[in-house]
């Protein structure tokens, strides 16, 4: 299960590299490709853009034909999109970076809702919080190298040749990369355990395939008022990390001038941050199980740390920007897994990649109008009217996560308390030693 966890996790790193590798030197692409810094920034908002329609045959496809085909596809189409890159060296050849980027960004819809699957499929109760966080943590490590390596192997030059020189060895880095880890999916990532991991895994696989349908499962999503509200507040909340992290080389270089370098180790020290955040919620709700408490309390910080990024940004000394990107970063990408987690205790019995996948598609339909609308308020008005933007939504945010009833489904059959017609089967889980009670459904016990 740790290969898979580990697999999955590189994969995922790669992915994400790519998605924020042109926004961090945004200026420095502009003058090589010679176009306009929206062209730049449409770079990182594909990623978001193609997950929108593509999010729900991409759910049914793990639903109906599994984990295996799913890490295939995503691990495929990333190393298959690092190639097309390797051939737009060359300042006339902006269409086919862009084509690249699609591709990954198509990639991106086979691996973001995947880690609360694998979570679930592989891992006991006791593992399955902080299996879901590292498995967030290889995308969000991705973002963290995303923002430290361009600048140093891209440096801004005003040589075109050296300048494609040094994307070139960048690109084909990306590509000999992606190639080992497709290499490795293929023979290394396996569809599920010989064992179901836990009496919700049991009770899931239990039931018939037949009987599984993907309309009714997306009905009873929407139906979910709970889900519908962590929809929203999750969106909220990520769409802003999206946006900030897409626009951080433009709102650095606004008050601190030729600071390229150290926007990307602003980009990292935020993310190195939230992979701590991350690890720390996932072990802190497998120990405690308080799913809305603990959500509430990370929202409500990454909102008071939003605030304290705004009005410390231009400051004039940049340590103080390192200071506040790490608080920021700390709550805002720690929140990740805990969406994911929650949204799956609130709606099981439904399918994990699909309440992952609905998740991840709100995130980047705000992704996208965050970014855009942020983008032309620092454009006209500057940083401070972008970043208040974006602390005015994520108030709203905290108050709607406040609304959130918290019904833990999951957690009750693991722990033998069922809720109408959901069955539990008994079974010894080899991550959890602690053998379960045999526990029947209404109907179970009135057919015996």
């Amino acid at each position: 299960r740790f290969v898979v966890l580990l697999v999955f996790s590189l994969y995922s790193l790669v992915n994400a590299f790519q998605w924020i590798q042109y926004s961090i030197i945004s200026n420095v692409f502009q003058g090589f490709y010679g176009v306009s810094l929206l062209h730049i920034d449409w770079l990182s908002m594909v990623y978001m853009l193609a997950y929108v329609p593509l999010i729900f045959p991409a759910t049914w496809l793990l639903d109906t034909r599994g984990l295996r085909l799913t890490a295939l596809l995503g691990s495929g189409l990333n190393c298959l999109g690092a190639w097309v890159k390797c051939g737009s060296v060359q300042p006339h050849l902006f269409w086919v970076t862009l084509l690249g980027q699609c591709l990954c960004s198509v990639a991106q819809v086979f691996i973001l809702g995947l880690p609360s699957c694998i979570a679930s499929v592989w891992f006991g109760p006791k593992e399955v919080s902080t299996a879901c966080a590292t498995a967030v943590l290889g995308n969000q490590l991705g973002a963290a190298v995303g923002f430290l390596l361009p600048p140093v192997l891209v440096p801004n030059t005003q040589n075109t040749s050296e300048l494609a020189n040094n994307i070139s060895i960048m690109f084909y880095g990306t590509a000999g990369v992606s190639t080992l880890l497709f290499i490795l999916t293929v023979v290394a990532f396996q569809e599920k355990p010989p064992f179901p991991p836990s009496q919700a895994q049991a009770a899931l696989q239990d039931n018939p395939p037949e009987k599984y349908s993907y309309r009714k499962s997306i009905r009873n999503l929407f139906r979910n008022i709970p889900f519908i509200l962590l929809l929203i507040t999750y969106g909220i909340m990520t769409g802003a990390f999206y946006s900030v992290s897409t626009l951080l080389n433009q709102m650095i270089l606004e008050s601190y001038k030729g600071e390229e370098v150290n926007a990307g180790r602003i980009g990292l020290t935020l993310v190195v941050a939230g992979m701590v955040g991350s690890i720390l919620c996932g072990l802190w709700l497998d120990y405690t199980k308080t799913y809305k408490q603990t959500t509430l309390t990370v929202y409500i910080f990454s909102f008071i740390g939003m605030v304290i990024f705004t009005f410390t940004l231009d400051c004039g000394y940049i340590i103080v920007v390192f200071v506040t990107g790490g608080i920021l970063g700390f709550f805002m990408t720690g929140y990740l897994p805990l969406g994911f987690e929650f949204a799956v205790e609130i709606t099981y019995p439904e399918s994990e990649g699909t309440s992952s996948g609905l998740l991840n598609a709100s995130a980047q339909i705000f992704g996208i109008l965050f970014t855009l609308a942020q983008g032309k308020l620092i454009s006209v008005y500057g940083a401070m009217a972008g970043n208040t933007f974006l602390c005015a939504w994520m108030l709203l945010g905290v108050i709607l996560t406040a609304l959130i009833k918290s019904d833990l489904r999951r957690h009750n059959i693991n722990t033998g308390r069922t809720n109408g017609d959901i069955k539990a089967v008994p079974v010894d889980s080899p991550m959890d030693q602690d053998p379960k009670p045999i526990t029947f459904s209404k109907q179970s016990e009135a057919s015996l």
